[in-house]
């Protein structure tokens, strides 16, 4: 179980590297056009979902832990 818990929170911390990644890289070639324009933008929308997802990647890994160390309290005992 332990194994596990420790795979899961490396693919969590995987996937919120790749997303914060991803979010620089759509930053990175937003257009002047596009952050002068009205409304959002579809580059910002893009980078606010790549934000999400870093959250959501972030909140499952410290759920993980807190399971991790309530497995490994548990068993020490």
């Amino acid at each position: 179980m332990k194994t596990f818990l420790f795979v899961l929170i490396i693919l969590c911390a995987i996937g919120a590297v790749v997303s914060v990644i991803r979010g620089v890289i759509i930053w990175a070639r937003t257009s002047r056009e596009e952050i002068l324009g009205n409304g959002p933008s579809q580059s910002g929308l893009q980078q606010n979902k790549m934000m999400w997802m870093r959250i959501k990647f972030q909140a499952a890994a410290v759920v993980f832990v807190i399971l991790l160390l309530l497995v490994a309290r548990g068993s020490a005992g």
